[in-house]
């Protein structure tokens, strides 16, 4: 372990803002290899409390889920505001800006109340995580007194011809009877979208007759292709109605806030670790009560776990309660654990404290990453030409920047990767990979299978990283397991975050490759997903318009 001071070289730079920014020598070298001048991205606009909700990410962030080609090219078009979002003619499925994310999170804050403001359907996804965060044992810190607290407004079609908001009303003023809640969050739907529901309207007729703070989010399924833009309305409705101004800063108070996509061991590793600093951990959202999101601009620093979910809060809570923030790099892998505790000390004075726990972490689980990775080189070095295991990982944009060096750090190799979005906030981030590794392929697709088996299919990786959301698993020839389980699996095995995670997850990939019973049920008893057809296709995104192999005819994909 280098002494303190050594590591100044590889430290991460930081904007006035708290961004990201690689250094000058490797911007040059992207602009030598690449033609590519970092110093022309465009910039972020300000967080806006004064609307009523954030923009979509397509509008503030140049978003897309639309994209397969060189990560050069992709970063070219970040860089000159050019990514587009492209109209499919054939596609699977898609996300919902409500029920992707909002519905099965808020739902857990524990003082408050969700509102469905939306026929009783769009409620149903929280029932089943109601069951998901059950399985974490009360002895690993889920609350004893566990209880979501929903309703709807169970719109119908005289709601939608005739306007709802008496019926909001009288549903806010029955949370506030049956429940007595300190919250009470609204959460829109496509049918109040496309009716123009006056939402505001009714919380500032009916706040006066509550002692709840109403909440608002404008989570439309309709407004945005990108489920990223839920997030964004979430964040903008807590900073605008729930952050108090701070009485005073907590030296020692972190403010973290993570994707469903990380375990409930995630979640005990960061406040074991922090907790050695002598630091204190605001989990937000699952499980918070309302107070912890009161008390976000007590914070010393903000501090990441995926930074595309982060961006926003992140950004509002430095503009308007000073509370610095980064956003890269976030704690999977070694390399980025020690830079994002790193970046956590200097913000709370615990700098040297933090140096000596990257040497104890260190000495405690490298040996353990170690023994994995000569088991991978193991194998590459029997292979013919002794080529490296070759994996295909990554989920949404921030997994893409994080978990390509994490793959590194195993000796596996990571020819191509895909991410259900990408937009500009990530600009060095993406560089920086590119600087490292090279150049790659990239798809960019929100659930759709069939490109994703496609991609599969022409790349041939040795193992593949899914996840149901982005099609699951299907025949193939080689070895297939999941990129990630969810927060409310509580078994240790399941982790990703920080050191013990890296190890965890190692080991996890290291019995998927070398356990092929799964892999050779599906080849026996399952047929093809799809026809040879479609497998031949060089292009995965032969249903977009505007290609010149563009068909409409989605029976030339599928098998008998």
């Amino acid at each position: 372990m280098s002494p303190k001071g050594d590591h100044k070289k590889n430290h991460p730079h930081k904007t006035e803002q708290g961004t990201y920014k690689i250094g000058k020598c490797k911007r040059r070298k992207i602009k030598e290899i690449l033609g590519i001048d970092l110093e022309n991205k465009p910039e972020v606009q300000d967080i806006n409390l004064n609307t009523i909700t954030s923009p979509n990410r397509e509008q503030r962030a140049h978003g897309t889920n639309i994209y397969y080609g060189k990560a050069s090219k992709l970063l070219d078009d970040a860089v000159n505001s050019n990514i587009q979002i492209q109209e499919r003619k054939f596609q699977q499925s898609g996300g919902c800006v409500l029920n992707f994310y909002l519905a099965v999170r808020i739902s857990t804050i524990r003082d408050a109340v969700v509102i469905y403001n939306a026929p009783v359907g769009c409620s149903a996804s929280a029932l089943g995580y109601r069951e998901l965060f059950r399985g974490v044992p009360e002895e690993l810190g889920r609350p004893h007194s566990y209880k979501l607290n929903w309703m709807t407004t169970n719109l119908q079609q005289n709601d939608v011809i005739y306007g709802a908001g008496e019926k909001l009303r009288k549903t806010i003023l029955e949370a506030e009877e049956r429940y007595h809640p300190k919250a009470i969050f609204i959460l829109t739907s496509c049918t109040t979208g496309i009716i123009g529901e006056d939402i505001e309207g009714t919380v500032e007729d009916v706040q006066p007759e509550v002692e709840a703070t109403i909440v608002p989010v404008h989570c439309e399924g309709v407004r945005s292709r990108l489920v990223q833009t839920g997030y964004d309305a979430f964040w903008h409705a807590v900073l605008k109605y729930l952050v108090k101004k701070p009485e005073k800063k907590q030296k020692d108070l972190v403010n973290v806030a993570s994707m469903l996509s990380y375990t409930w061991q995630d979640r005990l590793e960061i406040k074991r670790l922090l907790g050695k600093l002598g630091l204190r951990v605001n989990f937000i959202p699952e499980f918070a009560t309302v107070e912890q999101f009161e008390r976000l601009g007590e914070a010393a620093v903000t501090a990441p776990i995926c930074p595309t979910y982060t961006d926003y809060l992140s950004r509002g809570l430095e503009q308007k309660f000073g509370v610095p923030y980064f956003l890269y790099p976030v704690p999977t892998g070694f390399k980025n654990t020690d830079e994002w505790l790193r970046q956590i000390g200097k913000y709370t004075d615990k700098e040297e404290e933090v140096e000596e726990l990257i040497k104890e972490e260190h000495a405690k689980w490298e040996p353990k990453l170690n023994a994995i990775k000569q088991q991978f080189i193991k194998i590459s070095n029997e292979r013919k030409n002794g080529e490296k295991i070759k994996v295909l990982g990554a989920l949404g944009q921030g997994r893409l920047v994080s978990q390509m060096p994490y793959f590194d750090e195993l000796g596996l190799e990571a020819p191509a990767a895909m991410a259900q979005d990408f937009d500009e906030l990530l600009i060095d981030e993406l560089a920086d990979i590119i600087e490292r590794k090279g150049d790659f392929d990239i798809m960019v697709n929100t659930f759709q299978a069939a490109e994703q088996a496609n991609v599969t299919s022409n790349i041939k990786p040795d193992l593949t990283l899914t996840c149901p959301f982005q099609g699951g698993s299907w025949k193939r020839d080689t070895q297939v397991t999941r990129i990630h389980s969810l927060r409310g699996d509580p078994a240790p095995e399941s982790a990703q975050s920080a050191y013990s995670g890296a190890v965890a997850y190692g080991e996890f990939l290291l019995r998927a490759f070398i356990n092929k019973a799964y892999q050779k049920t599906l080849s026996e008893k399952t047929e093809p997903a799809y026809k040879d057809w479609w497998y031949e296709q060089e292009d995965p995104l032969y249903f977009v318009e505007n290609r010149d192999n563009t068909k409409n005819n989605e029976e030339e994909v599928y098998g008998k």
